[in-house]
């Protein structure tokens, strides 16, 4: 015999209900699974005070090598730090008589073997000369190439190198 509130319940919310039951239970069960634990519960990793120690001093001793190694480190730094200041030092020191030199020979007169004047100028190739007086005439240098049946890579390149 089933109880009367039974019958008047439908079957989906039945198993709804035995379902929430049987979850209800496995979490109660398995609750201790999922608790967080302390880790101060935990025992030690190490045994004993022993290895403690040991450990302690092993520790030490690799904070004694790194301090060497940056020691070592830092000294071959400055080393090479002192070793660029002083080329810099000798750098400088070639510029300025390179300078001084430059100076010196700048404000001596041209030798007399080569006698400058002012109102020379160089010769003009007569090849050239087509290109400057069209140039001067406000021509590009596509129209000059196109004038002198030339290319126009050597016309730029004549009128770029005219002083």
């Amino acid at each position: 015999m089933t109880p009367s509130f039974l019958l008047e319940i439908d079957p989906i919310t039945k198993w709804a209900a035995i379902i929430l039951g049987i979850l209800t239970i496995a979490y109660a069960t398995m609750r201790p699974w999922f608790r967080k634990r302390d880790p101060l519960d935990r025992p030690h990793r190490f045994g004993s005070l022993a290895q403690q120690r040991s450990v302690e001093r092993e520790m030490q001793n690799v904070l004694v090598e790194l301090s060497e190694m940056a020691r070592q480190i830092t000294a071959q730094i400055d080393t090479r730090s002192a070793r660029l200041e002083a080329l810099i030092r000798q750098a400088d020191e070639r510029i300025a008589a390179l300078n001084a030199q430059s100076a010196a020979i700048t404000s001596q007169a041209p030798p007399a073997s080569f006698p400058r004047e002012p109102s020379e100028s160089p010769a003009i190739d007569p090849r050239h000369a087509e290109v400057y007086a069209l140039a001067d005439q406000g021509r590009c240098s596509k129209d000059i190439a196109q004038q002198l049946n030339r290319p126009s890579g050597e016309i730029e390149l004549i009128l770029a190198l005219r002083r």
